[in-house]
């Protein structure tokens, strides 16, 4: 067996310079961005848990404020019932009725002082929350959330009565078109793969067309000409907030 040693050392050479190339302008590329991608990830967490620091720190100070206004009341009740001890026999019947009236008052401020901070603090948990979840939600690749949107979309339309289904694919069926309108762009291909599993639950030859609205903050909507159904972030926030301020007002 004999050996060429100037081809087995070209080979070698060779082998070591495509070595070299891949190391240079593929690992090493590929290492930075990896890198770069964990850095805006973990700034993302610190400014999440940045925000809820601020938070806890904001109830903390409402806490404490209502605690202060909690002792001075109780103070004040304190210096009433001292007054009222000094009263002569002949006033303490009407003064104890009005001091009993004047705890009771003093008792519902402080109840719903306290219910309106409690409303206070939820609704900017409330509006914390919001802001972590759009932050984390940015680091979902948009054709993953297109998926998502479209599916709980699609499901709810299958599990409508049949005439509801029908009344609103009638609304299409002279021609005005489904306007889908989404808090960022579809990409092109998630597009026309919302289209192509719209139509046939509505309606094959149906028009479907897309708009922009930043103000959804993420979800979609499916606007018909004279029905909308509200699949975003933006439409949960306001019944949340409507349900904390119903509670609040309950109270």
């Amino acid at each position: 067996m004999h050996l060429d040693w100037w081809t087995l050392g070209l080979q070698t050479v060779n082998f070591a310079v495509l070595v070299w190339l891949l190391h240079r302008f593929l690992y090493r590329p590929v290492l930075r961005l990896i890198e770069t991608r964990r850095a805006e990830v973990q700034q993302q967490y610190a400014d999440a848990k940045a925000a809820e620091d601020k938070a806890k720190a904001e109830l903390s100070a409402v806490e404490t404020e209502r605690a202060g206004i909690t002792a001075e009341r109780e103070a004040a009740l304190k210096a009433s019932a001292k007054q009222i001890e000094e009263m002569t026999a002949e006033g303490r019947a009407r003064s104890e009725h009005e001091a009993q009236a004047l705890l009771e008052s003093t008792r519902k401020t402080i109840a719903a002082e306290r219910q309106q901070a409690l409303a206070d603090a939820q609704r900017l948990s409330l509006e914390l929350g919001a802001q972590f979840a759009q932050q984390l939600l940015t680091s979902v690749p948009m054709a993953l959330r297109a998926e998502a949107w479209i599916g709980r979309m699609e499901q709810y339309l299958r599990d409508l009565a049949p005439s509801e289904r029908d009344a609103l694919a009638r609304q299409l069926a002279a021609g005005e078109p489904l306007t889908v309108v989404t808090a960022a762009p579809l990409p092109a291909s998630a597009a026309d793969s919302w289209r192509e599993r719209l139509c046939p639950l509505l309606g094959k030859a149906i028009t479907v067309a897309f708009e922009v609205r930043p103000e959804l903050i993420a979800g979609a909507e499916l606007r018909f000409p004279t029905a909308v159904l509200r699949f975003s972030w933006q439409s949960a926030l306001e019944a949340m907030r409507a349900e904390v301020s119903a509670h609040a007002d309950s109270h």
